[in-house]
């Protein structure tokens, strides 16, 4: 039977992490499941933890008056979801709900920025994973609100 470190090795996320920094990481780790139409994480909460997704799908969303939830990206096998666990205030952006059945590994924030702290080249090597994420995110919505705007923006 493989140990949780071995399992989320075999993410891409963690793709060149040390075993050492593998071990650690994965004292925060746990598997998770959530069932369609479940909300995984809600808009202005605390970021408590953060989701390397294993199975399924997952809908960033946004509420607008008068509109509705608006889907901003969707999210498979092999995606993060949450980056905002790193980032002070550590408040969700976004809400996140499951569209099929998800399988992930979660990620307790708390513990994780914990060792982030005790080891800084730890923290450098997760950031150097999140930033990219984190990039991406905000011209997805970007792009999203073109889209919704036309040329306003």
């Amino acid at each position: 039977m493989k140990s949780m470190a071995d399992l989320i090795r075999e993410h891409p996320f963690l793709a060149g992490l040390s075993d050492e920094y593998c071990e650690l990481v994965a004292g925060c780790a746990k598997n998770v499941v959530f069932e369609p139409g479940s909300y995984i994480i809600r808009e202005g909460q605390p970021a408590g933890q953060f989701h390397l997704l294993r199975e399924g799908q997952v809908s960033l969303e946004v509420y607008a008056p008068r509109r509705g939830s608006i889907v901003l990206q969707t999210l498979g096998a092999n995606d993060i979801l949450g980056a905002s666990w790193i980032v002070p205030p550590y408040r969700w952006t976004s809400d996140a709900r499951a569209v099929e059945r998800v399988r992930a590994f979660a990620f307790d924030a708390t513990c994780l920025r914990g060792k982030c702290e005790a080891d800084p080249a730890l923290g450098y090597a997760l950031m150097k994973r999140f930033v990219p994420i984190i990039l991406q995110r905000v011209t997805a919505a970007r792009m999203q609100s073109l889209d919704l705007y036309g040329a306003s923006v």
